[in-house]
């Protein structure tokens, strides 16, 4: 079948050309891509894209807007406030992938942004609060004897996060190994180096 005529199409949205605009910084580079190159791809004007921004940082903003505010929002759930700060830690870093993963491309455009512009150091800047905060939890704890205490908060961040990142680069929904068994991995890994170990159990009272 022939694809529909640009007449016959459901009119773009900013969503729907944040999309086509996050695919092109991918495939080309942020610094490479020009509004033309945006509008080729989505095919349509150049004037049709102007329609709904500004320039390309428009796109940008709004694409690091989706990753950032899905990184925020888990902290708001219930579980990453409720529990010891071990389980705290354990659920935000699940929900953290899980958010990667959901939003690969846009989490993809945020590792690479060079702080060249406004906006692009805006995103650095969030991502860097944001892992200030997770380090912070990290460092909670180490203090409640959860965690090892010889290692510094916000090194196992990096460390962790530069983890998570990768994944987010190679992974593939119809690769090898499911969401649900990089997640575990990842999480379990992270956990190995850093989790106090539990005391031998006490052998009961009569054994041998």
């Amino acid at each position: 079948m022939a694809p529909p005529k640009r007449s016959e199409r459901a009119p773009y949205t900013l969503d729907s050309l944040t999309d086509v605009a996050v695919r092109i910084f991918t495939e080309r580079g942020y610094d490479a891509t020009r509004m033309e190159h945006i509008a080729r791809a989505a095919n349509i004007s150049k004037s049709s894209v102007y329609h709904h921004v500004t320039g390309k940082e428009d796109f940008l903003r709004h694409a690091a807007g989706r990753a950032l505010g899905a990184l925020w929002a888990v902290l708001e759930q219930p579980e990453s406030n409720e529990g010891d700060e071990l389980a705290r830690l354990v659920h935000i870093m699940r929900q953290i992938m899980a958010a990667q993963l959901r939003l690969q491309a846009e989490m993809s455009l945020l590792q690479r942004v060079q702080g060249n512009t406004p906006t692009e150091r805006w995103a650095r800047a969030e991502r860097a609060r944001f892992s200030e905060h997770i380090a912070g939890l990290v460092g909670a704890a180490q203090a409640a004897g959860h965690l090892l205490s010889g290692h510094d908060p916000a090194l196992l961040v990096h460390l962790v996060f530069s983890m998570a990142d990768s994944v987010v680069e190679w992974f593939r929904p119809d690769g090898t190994w499911s969401h649900r068994q990089v997640v575990d991995t990842v999480i379990e890994v992270m956990l190995d180096g850093t989790r106090r170990p539990r005391p031998p159990a006490t052998p009961a009272r009569g054994a041998d």
